[in-house]
């Protein structure tokens, strides 16, 4: 009897060591060492407060960990959208210049939700759409802006899945439209 008693106390005392040893193993969440907001200051970036919707739906939705951001355009930042076919109204180095606003307008909807930008453990994905003439063959360059500029910001961490294609047209005949998934901490 005493043994029996004796093996059910170790059993007990070896299933909450196990317990408290899978407990210690948790991940830790890694903040970022850099400081995003002050990078897009020494930049000399300065993110302005994203509009609101133009139709029945949000900028950014979040599930979990996840943020889907909604497409945005080239917005300049001294106001008004980019606008044209690539290929025809604009030079494909001015469409990298459009998407490279579009990318603005989406770090500051992330500011906008976030607060600020140290709770972004990863830029995703990328889905860049290029308003561009039929025979145009360079939309991942075109998209480059935006990519580039996430890398800027983000280093390594900004690196992410894409697709760059074209399209026949986009509304009110902007540049650019980009959508980004973005996981945080």
């Amino acid at each position: 009897m005493l043994l029996m008693k004796e093996t059910k106390t170790f059993i007990l005392l070896f299933m909450v060591g196990m317990l408290m040893s899978c407990a210690s193993t948790k991940p830790s969440i890694q903040l970022p060492t850099v400081d995003y907001d002050a990078k897009l200051k020494q930049a000399g970036i300065t993110l302005v407060k994203p509009g609101a919707p133009v139709a029945n739906y949000v900028n950014i939705v979040q599930t979990g960990n996840l943020l889907f951001l909604a497409g945005k355009g080239p917005n300049r930042p001294e106001g008004g959208y980019v606008t044209g076919k690539v290929g025809r109204d604009l030079t494909q180095e001015e469409g990298y210049e459009a998407a490279r606003f579009a990318g603005l307008i989406q770090l500051a909807v992330l500011k906008d939700h976030l607060g600020d930008l140290n709770r972004i453990k990863r830029i995703v994905k990328v889905l860049g759409m290029v308003n561009a003439v039929d025979d145009f063959e360079n939309h991942p360059e075109v998209i480059n802006g935006y990519s580039d500029l996430m890398v800027e910001v983000f280093g390594e961490k900004g690196k992410h899945a894409r697709a760059a294609v074209g399209m026949g047209s986009l509304p009110r005949n902007i540049a650019v439209e980009i959508e980004m998934i973005v996981e945080i901490y």
